[in-house]
């Protein structure tokens, strides 16, 4: 067997899903063991007292089309973290399988694949070279992993990984292990998305979330896009109704097109005030570097980082302390706020010595 279902785990390849309750709004609903009443208070579309649509394909379609890929390569997850760990489960045979990591970048690879008990290999990013990735490195590494995951651009590091790069990690790898690629803070860098790369490697994966750049954090939604193959697979290990009504809803509210232009207008923004944040502190005593980010937050490496986060603290604004991690000493991340607040975080650290 070829292709990226060769790579699943053997028991799930011939694995039967639950099949969920059609969603039909126009037929009276009485296959579902639902409540027949609703709430007077529930202001909801479609109703709290019945099952979300399992597939969530009208928002599935329209995402489709903002993303420029196929729906039935577009799998809905609650956030990118679901969509991190249901690819560990489905690909990786505990105690026997592993994954690939580059740090500094996103906990949650790790996280995962432990989880699944699966190994993790670490391939670190070049901290000499502004973070860079050493693609033959990586390819050297990954003689014997299911998973290689990737971040673009980094958290915490902002920089971006170059679609030649992903693309030849992708060819090299054909058939021996998925390539995922986290774009979460896609929308703030000026470099194309993998997902045009996306119809040339079958076993590439990309997500995405509506967490960052569409302000929707608290609604939990990512996307996942991948070979048609990969998302049926991957749709029958989560559960039947991944995603609750009200976050759909939002989602849904958000793909009007008022809204999205008024997303793309404030990541616009964001990506002004990340530029003049990093500029600003470039020029203060106690930062000792500031690295180029095409994320919505930069990552400073200070004197006293321990000073600046408290001084940060003390004044009600909070800063990720990334100091001990390997290869990040002294470096904390800083999200960009709106302009009063990166403001007062300026106002703070220009009182350090």
């Amino acid at each position: 067997m070829s292709g990226p279902l060769s790579l699943a785990r053997p028991d799930l390849r011939d694995f039967v899903p639950y099949e969920a309750a059609a969603p039909d709004r126009q037929m009276i609903r009485l296959h579902a063991n639902e409540s027949a009443w609703r709430h007077p208070w529930d202001d909801s579309e479609a109703g709290l007292n019945r099952y979300p649509d399992p597939r969530a394909e009208r928002l599935t379609r329209r995402l489709a089309e903002i993303y420029g890929a196929r729906a039935n390569e577009l799998l809905l997850t609650r956030g990118s973290d679901d969509a991190i760990d249901v690819l560990a489960r489905a690909f990786c045979v505990a105690m026997q399988d592993r994954v690939l990591v580059c740090p500094p970048s996103f906990g949650m690879y790790a996280i995962a694949a432990r989880l699944q008990g699966a190994g993790v290999i670490e391939v670190p990013l070049d901290a000499g070279r502004d973070f860079s990735l050493d693609e033959e490195k990586l390819l050297a590494a990954a003689a014997d992993v299911k998973i290689v995951f990737l971040c673009s651009p980094n958290n915490p590091t902002g920089n971006v990984i170059p679609a030649e790069t992903i693309a030849k990690i992708c060819d090299r790898l054909t058939d021996r292990a998925l390539v995922v690629v986290d774009e979460a803070y896609a929308e703030f860098a000026g470099a194309p998305s993998a997902i045009d790369l996306r119809p040339y490697h079958d076993n590439l994966v990309i997500l995405r979330t509506l967490s960052k750049a569409y302000a929707l954090a608290g609604a939990r939604l990512g996307v996942l896009v991948a070979d048609p193959v990969v998302v049926r697979l991957l749709r029958g290990v989560l559960p039947p109704y991944p995603l609750p009504s009200p976050c759909l809803e939002a989602a849904e509210r958000l793909m009007a097109p008022e809204a999205l232009e008024q997303a793309r207008h404030a990541v616009a923004d964001s990506v002004a005030r990340r530029r003049r944040l990093a500029d600003a502190l470039t020029g203060l005593s106690c930062v000792t570097r500031v690295w180029p980010s095409e994320g919505n937050f930069v990552l400073v490496r200070f004197r006293d980082a321990d000073l600046a986060v408290e001084s940060c603290r003390k004044r009600g604004v909070l800063l990720r302390d990334f100091s001990r991690k390997p290869g990040l000493e002294g470096c904390v991340r800083i999200t960009v706020g709106e302009e009063d607040e990166n403001r007062l975080v300026l106002e703070t650290l220009e009182t350090l010595q």
